[in-house]
């Protein structure tokens, strides 16, 4: 899935399926001393200029295609393997359990067993893959540090919606990786 055709210039989308969002000027951030300083030490920890309204409107419209990318690998994995486990307790709960041959229960608990567990694999491996990414953590780690300095920039009387950029705190797989390539756009544009 891509981001909506009808997205202005300065526009991304804050969270999978919500609405889009308007960039917040970095001049808007930079008036709030706290917030200025904030970016500056960012800038230096992270290796991205938070105050480059171009720069930062790419950093989250990644983020957004990085976050729907996650939400697709896992729905992708995560829908079978939660059908079939159910589906498998379910049945072994209505009939297999009765079965007189202890034969066919066990072939039946191998069988179920072993497509739970080969799904619950399939779903662990998506997971890793784009969890522990070193380029996708450093993306995540960059969104962070922007929404530090925003929610700073509020905090100090800036004019800034409740909750910008709409992403979460990332509580893990936000690792900065300085030797890490950099997240580019599929089509090597400026949009997804």
């Amino acid at each position: 899935m891509s981001e909506p055709a009808e997205l202005d210039e300065w526009e991304f989308i804050g969270r999978r399926g919500g609405e889009p969002a308007r960039l917040v000027p970095g001049e808007v951030l930079a008036a709030v001393p706290d917030a200025r300083k904030l970016a500056d030490e960012a800038r230096r920890d992270v290796h991205f200029d938070f105050l480059d309204d171009r720069a930062v409107l790419a950093m989250l419209r990644l983020r957004h295609l990085d976050e729907q990318q996650m939400f697709n690998a896992g729905f992708r994995t995560g829908v079978p393997l939660a059908v079939i486990g159910f589906g498998a307790a379910v049945y072994w709960g209505g009939a297999a359990q009765y079965w007189e041959s202890s034969g066919a229960r066990t072939i039946y608990v191998a069988v179920a067993g072993a497509a739970v567990l080969i799904l619950l694999a399939l779903w662990v491996r998506a997971a890793v893959a784009h969890w522990g990414d070193p380029a996708r953590q450093s993306l995540r780690a960059r969104a962070k540090k922007y929404r530090e300095v925003a929610h700073a920039a509020r905090k100090g009387g800036a004019d800034i919606p409740a909750h910008y950029p709409h992403y979460g705190p990332y509580p893990f797989a936000a690792t900065f990786h300085p030797e890490a390539e950099e997240v580019t756009f599929p089509d090597g544009g400026g949009r997804s």
